[in-house]
């Protein structure tokens, strides 16, 4: 029984081991090296870079002779999409990896517990505990906005929505998505201005600024989610009798809550960071300030960024309220996690 041969008559002779792919990139690495210590001084990113071009070509070369054109070319793939994956993942874990460094210099439980009134100059006292108490009246608020309404449209786009009225209204988040978040701040001043006056800041008021900007995310994320449901599941439920807003509620929505929340965070987690309009909204104090209807608030991100133009010691504080917004998403994700696997139906993932 002869082998098998590829199209360009390499016969296909064996299998490669699962190390081989491991042994061929650590050769590859310590080859470029090599290069660069003979060339120049080597560098991580150099060495990374020549490295892994030197393996996508050897690991490719070596399945080509071995295991023959057709692996080769999966080989090829995988480590291309691999490589892909590693580059999207460097600033991601770069930034994650900087914030927690920064950060954890002045973390503590002296910075999580105070605020700071009193506190001038290089003084090391104080924290953000007002900033953090801002930050969830803002985010909060801006939830209760832009959530209730984002669903709410995305359910008449998938299940009511037919005509010009329902092609304005896609359009119009189209738009909305790509706002910059400054618009969304003058959007929410003039509003305000107009109704109360210029000198007005409030929670409240940056928390329009930011439902202009996470409205149009939820819309998106909902309606994608909604879509996905099979019509078969519908259509079961109206064959029981079930009226429409029914089916949608307890079929519908049910069926795609692990979803719709997934999209939320998104939306959250779209906005909870967002500087310049609620530089323009809500200002920045010192103090805690739990009035959402009046009075200037501050929140982690204004916070970041006046410590940050401050200098000294400021420069620790803005790096550990970073690192105490990312913690505050995470946080929110994994809630958002327990909440989506609570109410999903049984047997979903």
């Amino acid at each position: 029984m002869t082998a098998p041969t590829t199209s360009t008559g390499l016969e296909r002779t064996g299998k490669l081991p699962g190390w081989t792919p491991w042994a061929v990139l650590a050769g590859s690495l310590l080859v470029a090296f090599l290069f660069f210590t003979v060339v120049s001084t080597p560098t991580v990113a150099s060495v990374f870079l020549v490295g892994g071009i030197l393996f996508v070509v050897a690991n490719w070369a070596i399945a080509r002779v071995v295991e023959g054109e057709r692996d080769a070319k999966d080989r090829l793939a995988t480590s291309l999409v691999t490589g892909a994956f590693v580059v999207a993942m460097i600033p991601l874990v770069s930034l994650v990896w900087i914030v927690i460094v920064e950060g954890v210099s002045i973390m503590s439980w002296d910075f999580l517990s105070t605020d700071m009134t009193g506190i001038f100059g290089d003084m090391r006292e104080g924290g953000a505990l007002h900033a953090i108490i801002g930050t969830l009246w803002v985010t909060g608020l801006a939830s209760a906005i832009s959530i209730p309404l984002g669903i709410f449209t995305a359910i008449y786009l998938v299940e009511y929505g037919k005509g010009k009225v329902a092609r304005a209204i896609t359009i119009l988040v189209d738009v909305m998505t790509g706002i910059p978040s400054i618009v969304a701040g003058l959007f929410a001043f003039a509003l305000f201005t107009i109704l109360v006056g210029p000198a007005y800041r409030s929670a409240v008021m940056g928390a329009v600024s930011l439902a202009v900007l996470m409205t149009p995310v939820v819309v998106r994320s909902v309606e994608e989610m909604l879509r996905l449901v099979p019509n078969e599941l519908r259509e079961a439920s109206y064959a029981l009798g079930v009226p429409k807003w029914l089916t949608i509620v307890k079929v519908v929505l049910r069926t795609a809550v692990a979803g719709i929340t997934t999209g939320v965070m998104i939306a959250i987690a779209r906005v909870i960071g967002e500087t310049a309009p609620l530089l323009m909204t809500t200002g920045i104090i010192a103090n805690i300030n739990n009035d959402p209807l009046e009075g200037r608030m501050a929140t982690l991100p204004v916070f970041a960024y006046r410590q940050y133009a401050q200098g000294g010691v400021g420069y620790e504080r803005a790096w550990a309220a970073a690192l105490t917004l990312v913690a505050i998403v995470m946080l929110l994700n994994l809630v958002a996690r327990l909440v989506s696997r609570y109410f999903s139906p049984k047997g979903a993932s």
